[in-house]
């Protein structure tokens, strides 16, 4: 029985000891870390060879990996590290794993062009100045496979453990059965399109309607891809908790059905939720789950691993019980989990940790994306990047003596281009070259300030300059997917002798950016009740060429749902003071007819605010309960839990909200919903720019800002009717748009619209 891994992870396995540490010195994005490895390998004479391709075995162990370069005048591997800040300030406990790594490296060099000797070099790159700092050993390859051998040595039981889980785990998938017998209507044409895009390393858009079992119909035929050999693991992506906890239910469905089934799936959480000690720092010398993490994370490993659903609480209580940080062992655990969930961040952001291991790894993984019409706009937030002036004057007044001068700078080219605006909101072609230099430059004092007094920042100040981290790298990869604006605000206006300003890069196509997280998957399955138009996601999603599409006939019919249009009522902003007495006259109408449950959903809280005022008013007979802002999880539930406990009332909702979609209110506990709005998204300046941006793309500036997004969300909501074969109930449609042949035809088919 054979186990294959890569150089870096048998390294972190082996060689990584001491404490969690991480302070903040602002490190290279990974674009950075790219650039700086070409920068170094560009320098190097002609005849050098960059990027090699090496593997070795001790026993049923194959190590695999890339060397950074080789000089075979020098006779010198080099392992290229890149670093921001002072070199000496790094933990030992990095430096000896990246020893461990080039001297990895240096074995399966001398093995496979049979060198007696080697110089094996750390180069590491400086991003701020440009410089390189070798550190040089030389061994005979002997001492080299010695090293190796030993790493391969304390490393073999693991893998021979995780060999034979993956050998069982395997075959019993090529043995699972669906959990329920049969497939619902739809859920069946579903699972094959799935398991054909796993089997034939494709991307896929599926339509399916709400209430198939997509969760299933998903994980199921790509489990049963994996015990093929097709894919090696599973990531399931999710927008919201909800989505999270549907997945989990689902992988228990199947082990209720198997006992047996030797699957281990793992449930990511924020840090927030997940962080034991929030007032502390994440280092050893301030947080005690820190201290020692690494000598401690074997054993804690061991616990969390003799269970099967690694779920948070079961990760926590693991963590625990060895002094370790829950956080950080749910992100070891990756490496040994069959399936993930969690996050689309964790795959799609730019510092993603799933991304970052499937590459690393080499890894044959099948990422599923649930209520994959969310990407759209998590991806933009992904990429976008706002800096405030005033928070960064506010900075200037508390920062250290050496960060006031490159402060001062950055707030000396940002007044400069506040007095070239001639209006409150503009756009340009590209970042000012000025402005930009000036905030490459602050975070070059910061990253040194911070190498010599790394806690020497409060929260206010690192909090601006991660942000300014983040503006400069997103500014650094601007291009036509993106829209760079200053809104003129705070002391000021346009014309204003002080005005302040806030910058943004706004990405508007998330494509450019997620097309490479596509393309380092196997398989890519996204998968929503509403992904129509299809062209509209694909262009928006950077789906690759070739990617199958299937829309999925549910099993509902026309007979289950009675829409009603009013067409009588306009919902736009210059009529909302004379569609409030007609919106609450329908809906006490309506449940004096056929008294239950309701959901009402409107643009927005203010409108939603007047509506609940009108309804008291004019029909106090009527219960309702409303959505308030910024509810938290316990609000939330709460809310949903008046549908479940009592028969009667009006729940009034935002459109697009947080019971807009995931939302599962089954038979009676609800019968019906009005949406009191077309959707579409508020016409500003910044819309506005992005459908010019959208229709020097595309040609369908419109549709592709408004029309779509808000038709989304109409879908979306109204699919919280209709969740079974056996529900009924009623859809109140309420604009005079409704009536237009441009909206009707995004509207899913099997409604019967009046």
């Amino acid at each position: 029985m054979s186990y294959v891994v890569a150089v870096r992870t048998l390294c972190e396995f082996t060689a990584k000891h001491g404490d969690l540490d991480l302070r903040f010195t602002p490190s290279p994005t990974a674009l950075e870390g790219i650039e700086g490895h070409a920068t170094v390998t560009s320098r190097r004479p002609a005849g050098y060879e960059a990027e090699l391709t090496l593997s070795g075995t001790h026993g049923e162990l194959t190590v695999r990996g890339r060397a950074d370069g080789y000089d075979a005048a020098l006779n010198r591997l080099e392992e290229i590290k890149t670093y921001r800040g002072r070199l000496e300030s790094m933990p030992d406990n990095h430096r000896t794993l990246h020893w461990a790594q080039a001297l990895v490296y240096g074995h399966l060099l001398c093995q496979a062009r049979g060198l007696a000797e080697l110089n094996v070099a750390l180069v590491y790159f400086d991003i701020g100045s440009r410089k390189e700092t070798v550190l040089t050993q030389t061994h005979d390859a002997q001492a080299l496979r010695a090293f190796f051998d030993t790493q391969c040595e304390r490393f073999l039981e693991w893998a021979m453990r995780e060999a034979e889980h993956r050998s069982r785990r395997d075959a019993a998938l090529g043995d699972l059965q669906f959990p329920h017998g049969t497939f619902r209507s739809g859920q069946r044409d579903l699972a094959v399109a799935v398991y054909r895009a796993a089997r034939d390393g494709r991307a896929l858009m599926a339509q399916a309607p709400t209430g198939i079992g997509k969760t299933l119909a998903t994980l199921f035929p790509a489990l049963k891809a994996c015990g093929q050999g097709h894919v090696e693991r599973i990531f399931f992506l999710t927008a919201k908790t909800p989505g999270r906890a549907l997945a989990l239910d689902a992988i228990d469905s199947l082990h209720r059905a198997e006992s047996d089934l030797p699957l281990r799936t793992l449930e990511l959480v924020a840090r927030d939720k997940a962080c034991e000690h929030p007032d502390k720092s994440c280092h050893g010398e301030s947080c005690p789950l820190a201290r020692g993490f690494y000598d401690r994370l074997a054993p804690a490993r061991e616990t969390a691993l003799s269970s099967r659903r690694l779920d948070r609480e079961t990760v926590r209580r693991a963590a625990l019980a060895h002094d370790v940080c829950p956080y950080y062992l749910a992100q070891e655990l990756t490496r040994w989990c069959d399936v993930v969930v969690g996050d689309y961040n964790y795959y799609y952001d730019s510092s993603a940790l799933l991304y970052s291991l499937t590459r690393i790894n080499q890894w044959r993984v099948a990422v599923l994306v649930d209520e994959a019409h969310n990407m759209l706009e998590r991806g933009r937030k992904m990429y976008t990047a706002e800096i405030e002036q005033g928070a960064f004057k506010a900075a200037g007044k508390s920062a250290p003596a050496e960060l006031k001068k490159p402060l001062q700078r950055l707030q000396r080219e940002w007044s400069a281009l506040n007095r070239e605006q001639t209006s409150a909101y503009q756009t340009r072609p590209e970042v000012p070259p000025r402005v930009l230099s000036a905030a490459q430059n602050l975070i070059g004092a910061v990253t040194d300030h911070l190498a010599d007094a790394p806690l020497s920042l409060d929260d206010t100040l690192l909090r601006v300059f991660f942000d300014a981290m983040h503006f400069v790298s997103l500014s650094e990869q601007f291009g036509e997917h993106s829209v760079f604006d200053v809104s003129l605000r705070g002391e000021g206006s346009a014309g204003s002798d002080r005005p302040f300003s806030t910058l943004c890069v706004r990405n508007v196509v998330p494509a450019h950016f997620l097309a490479a997280r596509h393309a380092a998957a196997q398989a890519t399955v996204m998968f929503s009740g509403t992904f129509s138009p299809e062209q509209f996601y694909r262009d928006m999603l950077g789906l690759p060429d070739g990617t199958a599409a299937i829309d999925v006939e549910g099993p509902f019919r026309a007979g289950q749902l009675k829409i009603h249009v009013a067409a009588h009522v306009s919902t736009r902003w210059r009529d909302r003071e004379r569609s409030l007495v007609p919106i609450v006259d329908l809906m006490a109408r309506q449940y004096a007819d056929v008294p239950g449950n309701y959901l009402g959903f409107l643009s927005s809280f203010d409108y939603l605010q007047r509506i609940a005022d009108q309804m008291r008013e004019r029909h106090p007979d009527v219960p309702i309960w409303i959505q308030a802002p910024g509810m938290d999880e316990a609000a939330r539930d709460a809310f949903l839990a008046r549908f479940r406990t009592t028969d009667r009332g009006i729940g009034l909702a935002v459109l697009g909200g947080a019971f807009s979609e995931g939302v599962d209110l089954v038979g009676d506990q609800l019968i019906g919903a009005f949406v009191a709005t077309l959707g579409l998204p508020q016409v500003n300046d910044v819309n506005e720019a992005m459908r010019r941006k959208m229709d020097a793309k595309f040609g369908s500036g419109y549709d592709y800002v408004y029309l779509y997004p808000g038709l989304q969300k109409i879908v979306q909501a109204a699919g919280r009717v209709i969740r079974t074969e056996t529900d009924v109930g009623v859809l109140h449609l309420i604009d005079d748009r409704y009536r237009r042949a441009e909206v009707r035809r995004l509207l899913p088919g099997w409604w019967a619209l009046p």
